[in-house]
């Protein structure tokens, strides 16, 4: 061999590997597995062509630092954040944390996501030790490769978020990160913090959004250039951002959902969409800014026809929590609190009707909300039907002082009474929660003595927290159920927008005051910080009395409460329709009934 030919060869060995984007590298090289994908075999960019310059910005080659995605689910992210890991194993290693909201949700990503593109890609089989060799190098969390390594995080544990310096930083669904890790901060702030000493670092925030002005991804996307996807109309070219108020169909048909152009007013046939998509260009709101920011909902993705999703709307809508599902998952977008929360006084009273002197026909069974005050008890009885429509059966304040017997005896007289139906049959209050937080060892022992009738002491706590516990804690020989106020009032007030009779509605009688309504819109929701995080609490009106509010929300843990143990409103819709013909309860009924009836 001469020896201009051999340094020919040591030059070429030499030059650095061609440049190559995130997305070429997939185009090129990544396969989809059965297990992890709905769609086997080779990767194509152009299925969804939107996800090209989002992969792109990934690159070592892009001039951003920092990407972030705000999106919607069905439109293909996971695969992204996937092909990144990839290209960084592959094409430019170095240190790589994978934060998700919980250690379970890490490991799960890392089995189910990560280890059969790991197997199935032939360019990184073999650069990552199989789990079960028991290498070192290689476990759950923790994988090592030439040039670097992948460690894998929860959110809720600061030790997976300290120690190693990091050159790659990946935080999925940041809005499901806990607002603290431990006691150690912002987790999102811990995690970008590791890459200090990297002067090519990447940092990667990725999520659909929660709640506005307390979501992560929105305030982040907010500061990036906000950048949408626009397409071309197929019949008057107009480049336009797909939205949801412009998608119709006809009454009966959701299947046949098309969308309306902004400009020309044409409908335009879902199939069609392909054809959009291929033309369709990024374009941002906030050019200047350094970070990149990418918006896109599920009217884009080539796996949802805009019928399916006209379809998942129409059973969102039925109930507040459901649309606020769709909002932040269907269509990408940040739930807005005071748009679905704030309720019109005038249109509240407005709403009145007459029961008549039975409890009205829907009704399937009673609970009961108690407010402990200092001369007296106020009570609320709350009727339930199918999908928790509601009626508001009573409301009376029981005189008396708390700390003597009178009081509760009145309140044990009205828990025992049996009401009539409309349907010619009585009902009993199959549930009661009674506030503990005054006059405490008095609703201790009033509830313990009654126990099997469901009398519960709760307590009430602000934050993040389900309504009803999964488990009680004890005090002084009595069971205490921590009910969370927030997301039932966060409930209530949205049911309380519902205008028409449907499930969720609630109904209050012809002769209920105004001050009654104005006592349950006693609170407002706001935005505070803690630690540097958005948190949404309820907090009363200056000068307003809230007790109707509490006694609707305690009525409402109560009915939880049933639920937790296996009630079902429907199931007992059905046993009272049955009672009322003068027939027997569905078997089903009856076993279900049994059950919850005697946990």
């Amino acid at each position: 061999m001469g020896l201009e030919v051999c340094v020919t060869r040591l030059a070429d060995s030499l030059e650095p590997p061609p440049r190559q984007t995130v997305s070429e590298w997939a185009d090129q090289n990544r396969r989809l597995s059965s297990e992890a994908s709905a769609e086997r075999g080779e990767w194509r960019t152009d299925r969804a062509p939107y996800q090209r310059a989002i992969m792109d910005a990934l690159s070592p080659y892009s001039p951003y630092e920092r990407v972030v995605v705000m999106s919607s689910s069905q439109i293909g992210k996971t695969e992204i954040l996937n092909n990144f890991v990839g290209y960084i194993v592959d094409r430019d290693p170095g240190p790589l944390l994978v934060v998700q909201p919980r250690v379970e949700d890490g490991k799960s990503w890392s089995k189910d996501r990560l280890a059969p593109m790991l197997r199935d890609t032939p360019c990184l089989r073999g650069k990552v030790s199989d789990v079960r060799t028991r290498d070192a190098n290689n476990t759950t969390l923790h994988k090592r490769f030439p040039g670097g390594h992948i460690t894998i995080a929860g959110a809720n544990s600061a030790a997976g978020l300290a120690a190693r310096p990091i050159r790659y930083v990946l935080l999925d669904e940041v809005d499901r990160y806990p607002a603290s890790a431990g006691t150690e901060g912002d987790p999102v702030a811990l995690a970008i913090k590791r890459t200090a000493t990297f002067w090519n670092r990447k940092i990667v925030m990725v999520s659909s959004p929660t709640v506005k002005a307390a979501s992560r991804v929105e305030a982040a996307w907010l500061k990036s250039n906000r950048q949408s996807y626009w397409v071309p109309c197929p019949e008057c070219g107009h480049f336009q951002i797909l939205r949801w108020p412009s998608v119709e169909w006809p009454d009966t048909d959701p299947a046949g959902a098309a969308y309306l152009c902004e400009h020309c007013a044409v409908h335009i046939p879902a199939f069609k969409k392909p054809w959009m998509l291929a033309r369709g260009e990024w374009r941002p709101a906030n050019p200047g800014s350094k970070v990149a920011g990418f918006w896109i909902n599920q009217l884009y993705s080539p796996w949802k026809e805009w019928g399916e999703t006209a379809a998942e709307f129409l059973d969102a809508k039925e109930s507040p929590e459901t649309l606020r599902t769709f909002i932040n998952t269907a269509l990408g977008e940040p739930w807005d609190d005071e748009a679905h929360t704030s309720v019109d006084l005038a249109t509240l009273i407005a709403r009145r009707e007459h029961y008549g002197p039975k409890l009205p026909g829907g009704v399937a069974l009673l609970t009961c909300g108690v407010d402990v005050q200092a001369d007296r008890l106020e009570v609320e009885l709350v009727g339930w039907g199918r999908g928790e429509e509601s009626w508001s059966v009573g409301y009376q304040v029981l005189p008396g002082d708390p700390s003597a017997p009178g009081v509760w005896q009145s309140l044990d007289e009205l828990l025992t009474q049996p009401w009539t139906h409309e349907r010619g049959i009585t009902l009993p209050v199959s549930a009661c929660c009674i506030d503990s937080g005054f006059h405490t060892q008095q609703v201790y022992e009033f509830a313990r003595g009654r126990f099997h009738q469901r009398v519960f002491a709760i307590k009430g706590k602000a934050g993040p927290l389900p309504v009803w516990p999964k488990r009680p804690s004890r005090k002084n020989g009595t069971l205490l159920y921590t009910v969370g106020v927030d997301s039932a009032k966060s409930t209530v007030y949205g049911r309380l927008k519902i205008v028409e009779p449907s499930p969720g509605f609630c109904h209050f009688p012809a002769d209920r005051s105004q001050e009654y309504f104005e006592q349950l819109l006693s609170e407002v929701l706001v935005t505070t910080y803690s630690r540097g995080a958005p948190v949404r609490e309820w907090r009363r009106k200056k000068g307003a009395r809230g007790e109707a509010l509490d006694c609707r929300v305690y009525a409402f843990a109560a009915l939880q409460a049933l639920i937790s143990m296996g009630l079902s409103l429907d199931r007992e819709a059905e046993r009272l329709q049955a009672l009322a013909a003068n027939a027997h309860p569905p078997a089903a009924s009856r076993v279900a009934r049994s059950r919850w009836m005697q946990d």
